[in-house]
């Protein structure tokens, strides 16, 4: 009877099915390939589970020399420095043990630039902007910057009191970042900044008397005057220039997937107080300064 009953069955699941699909498109449709990395898509954040570059492991990049205080001997890896504990926490939260953590150096300007990246999420000093947000997304911010002034005792600009008084001495800062966007933008300076490739050469021109000043984040400022060039001081911080905090982001493709996951991992560590405790265990150097109006 199960032989005799067979095809009836057979012809009534078949005209079900072609009914389905003629009616409400419901016929079984093919998985499409890629689709998690399409623009706006949904990313499973399950422990352990993202659609990382490689599986199983979070590929995190930045530039080297990795300055310190945000990370320490230049070894991102060691968990030592605001920027790689920063790192190791996100991936911690979500659901990656520092042994499936691996580190890519990225040059600071790649991180940003237009085109696919080969890392999960780059951490570098990156300040969140809507023209960067046109060629790379962002997770939330982890850390809430100020821009400063860094001259040599001896120079001129280590007198200065306000912003106009910067604007006819010689500035330099590193290419590419919000520090020469400060100069460009607010200073306005007479003579054209002095624009490095690496805050390195920077430093030396500083140092060698080529500029008067530089414009660095406040921890580096204080790092480089505490640690780097004694002969030089923190002369002020800019103020907000738009009613809202600078802020460092962690930098991922533009269309990737994980965005959502890894802000919700800054926004956990920041809530449960990790990021103030990591700020104050590494930054804590990095105290006021008077503000340049």
């Amino acid at each position: 009877m199960h032989l005799a009953r067979r095809p009836l069955v057979t012809t009534a699941l078949c005209s079900a099915v072609a009914l389905c699909a003629a009616l409400a498109g419901c016929a079984p449709q093919a998985e499409e390939k890629g689709a998690p990395d399409r623009p706006g898509a949904t990313a499973s954040c399950a422990p352990g589970k993202l659609a990382t570059q490689v599986p199983g492991k979070l590929t995190v990049g930045t530039d080297k020399p990795a300055y310190a205080p945000w990370f320490a001997d230049d070894e991102p890896s060691n968990g030592k420095g605001f920027e790689s504990a920063v790192a190791y926490a996100v991936a911690k939260e979500l659901g990656y043990g520092r042994d499936a953590v691996v580190w890519q150096h990225v040059p600071f300007n790649s991180a940003f630039a237009p085109g696919a990246k080969k890392f999960d999420f780059d951490i570098n000093q990156v300040s969140i902007s809507d023209e960067r947000k046109k060629a790379v997304a962002f997770s939330s911010g982890y850390y809430d910057v100020r821009q400063a002034v860094v001259a040599l005792k001896s120079s001129k600009a280590a007198k200065a009191k306000s912003v106009a008084d910067l604007k006819d001495v010689k500035l330099g800062a590193q290419v590419g970042t919000t520090s020469l966007d400060f100069i460009t933008d607010l200073v306005k300076p007479e003579e054209k900044p002095a624009v490095y490739q690496r805050n390195d050469f920077a430093k030396s021109a500083l140092k060698t008397g080529q500029v008067d000043a530089i414009v660095v984040d406040l921890p580096t400022a204080f790092y480089i005057t505490g640690a780097e060039v004694p002969e030089a001081e923190v002369v002020g911080q800019f103020a907000e220039s738009t009613g809202e905090p600078e802020q460092f982001g962690l930098v991922l493709d533009r269309e990737s997937a994980l965005t959502s996951c890894v802000s919700g991992a800054v926004d956990a560590l920041r809530e449960d107080g990790t990021l103030a405790g990591l700020e104050k265990e590494w930054l804590s150097d990095a105290v006021d300064a008077p503000v340049l109006r």
